[in-house]
């Protein structure tokens, strides 16, 4: 079956052209709604908009196959990181496709949502039997997959999934993630002048340095990172700061590992704050939480056999970013996040090519016209 190579250009440089940065995804999901439900689709936007603050809502769509297979769920995020206005699509007589330099070129996720519109565009036109396909285009991904979080996951009835969201080669899927823990410490002092009276004040910043001096930070064991990302405090350097306020990230492979490190992390702070003679406001929030696929489960074996079929080496990997495949799996979907035709991600650099985006059209048409249970 051949893809449509011209038409699947275009629609990526259309994609690319609308501004969709995380909140504001309303004019890609207006087209997106237009182009579904041209093909066919049923299409319903959710309101995760109102519920996170953003513009538009998760895209839900469908599209009816063969009655006698489950249906399979293909998502991808509709939102792209900053710098993400006036994208441009430059595309070199070489194939590789990038943005104009001041921007981001949008390929995470949008060489995703190409390759399933082609692939959808491409099944339909072949008149080929099909299972049933359910589409979930997500909002706000990129902000720790808020969007999703707040989508009805009863509105579902597959229970596999194919995330098109991974910075790798064909044939390569992540089979785990971690969770993601953020925790914030807020340490009250007492102010007092630096130099006339530096006795009588209690330094929060330095409370707060004392914490972050007994914690080992960065990859703290295999599987398991720490980091401080942002710290605050004090208003004047003759002024012994009464406040800090101290910003960071826990991710581990394993959750009730990622939830252990936090109690650490807090008592660190609790122990500073005491010997300080300070006051700490402690707390933490499980952003994502950790999943793990097995490489011989039914998802992920009819991704790779679709892949060594066309000659691609295979690779389970396993991955330190979340994803909207920590949602569907918190909610009973099992999934693999697959290597989606993105490069140099999350930078202006990023670009992607012709033929990863025509090779992952074909990888993704495939799944939707394997009929095996």
């Amino acid at each position: 079956m051949k893809i449509n190579q011209k038409r699947m250009i275009q629609t990526f440089m259309e994609l690319v052209s609308i501004d969709s940065p995380s909140r504001h995804e309303r004019h890609m999901a207006d087209w997106l709604t237009i182009q579904l439900r041209g093909i066919g689709f049923a299409v319903c936007e959710d309101d995760a908009g109102s519920i996170i603050g953003g513009d538009c809502g998760n895209l839900f769509a469908t599209w009816k196959g063969d009655v006698n297979l489950p249906p399979l769920l293909f998502c991808a995020h509709m939102d792209t990181v900053q710098p993400a206005n006036g994208k441009r699509a430059v595309l070199d007589p070489d194939g590789t496709i990038h943005s104009a330099g001041n921007t981001v070129l949008g390929a995470d996720d949008l060489s995703a949502i190409t390759a399933i519109l082609e692939a959808i565009r491409t099944i339909k036109e072949s008149g080929k039997r099909h299972r049933s396909i359910e589409l979930l285009f997500s909002v706000s991904e990129e902000t720790y997959c808020v969007g999703a979080s707040a989508f009805d996951f009863s509105k579902v009835k597959a229970k596999e999934s194919y995330v098109l969201d991974y910075e790798g080669a064909p044939g390569q899927a992540a089979i785990a993630a971690p969770s993601i823990l953020q925790f914030q410490a807020e340490i009250f002092g007492r102010a007092s002048h630096a130099g006339f009276a530096p006795e009588m004040g209690v330094n929060a910043i330095a409370v707060a340095a004392h914490a972050i001096a007994q914690l080992k930070t960065g990859r703290v064991t295999e599987g398991l990172t720490l980091n401080f990302g942002k710290i605050h405090g004090g208003l004047l350097t003759n002024i012994v700061p009464d406040y800090c306020v101290v910003e960071g990230e826990i991710r581990s492979f394993d959750h009730h590992a990622a939830l252990v490190q936090a109690e650490r992390v807090q008592n660190a702070f609790q122990a500073a704050s005491d010997e300080f003679h300070a006051m700490l406001s402690f707390s933490n929030e499980c952003l994502v939480q950790a999943y793990n696929v097995s490489e011989s489960s039914t998802v992920a074996q009819r991704y790779f056999d679709i892949c060594r079929t066309r000659g691609y080496q295979t690779e389970s990997v396993q991955t330190l970013g979340g994803s909207d495949n920590n949602v569907l799996a918190a909610h009973g979907i099992t999934g693999i996040v697959a290597a989606s035709a993105m490069h140099a991600c999350h930078s202006c650099s990023e670009y992607t090519t012709v033929d990863e985006l025509s090779q992952l059209t074909e990888i993704v048409i495939d799944l939707m016209l394997d009929l095996r249970p």
